[in-house]
C-alpha cells in the first residue's frame, strides 16, 4: 500500500478475484464434527487454493494495518488514515463474505440434512456479529 503518493485509494481486489474466489468456495469448505463437545469441535476444510486465497488476503490486511499504524506514527492527516482504515475493513469484510458464502453453502447445509436444525440459530448469531 502506498501510503505517499495515494491515501485515497483504499486496496481493492480485482472483480475477476472476487468471482474466482467465490466459485473455489463452492466446492472448497466443508464442516466435520470430531470431539465429544460438538460447538468447539467443529473444524473447517478447505482446499488447499482457498486456504491460500484467504491467506493472502489476509496478509494484505496485516500490510494494511501496519501501513495504517505507520501513517499514524508519522502525523499523518486524519482523512487519509481514516480512508485506509476503510479500506482494511473492506478488505476483512470480504474474506468474512467468502467464509461465510462458504459455511451457508456447505457446512450449514450438510449440518441440516443431518437433522441439525440449530444451526440456523448458529447462523443467525453468526451473522448479527458479522453485521455489528
Amino acid at each position: 500500500m502506498d501510503h505517499q503518493s495515494h491515501p485515497e485509494e483504499p486496496l481493492q481486489s480485482s472483480k475477476s478475484d472476487s468471482t474466482e474466489a467465490l466459485a473455489t468456495v463452492q466446492e472448497a469448505v466443508s464442516c466435520h464434527a470430531e470431539g465429544g463437545d460438538g460447538k468447539h469441535a467443529r473444524k473447517s476444510h478447505h482446499s488447499q487454493e482457498m486456504k491460500s486465497n484467504l491467506v493472502s488476503r489476509l496478509n494484505r490486511v496485516e500490510g494494511q494495518i501496519r501501513g495504517i499504524k505507520g501513517l499514524i506514527e508519522k502525523d499523518t492527516y486524519c482523512d487519509d488514515v481514516l480512508t485506509q482504515i476503510a479500506a482494511a475493513q473492506s478488505a476483512l469484510n470480504s474474506v468474512g463474505k467468502l467464509l461465510l458464502e462458504g459455511h451457508m453453502k456447505s457446512c450449514i447445509v450438510e449440518r441440516i440434512q443431518a437433522g441439525e436444525h440449530e444451526v440456523v440459530d448458529e447462523l443467525l448469531v453468526t451473522m448479527r456479529k458479522l453485521m455489528k
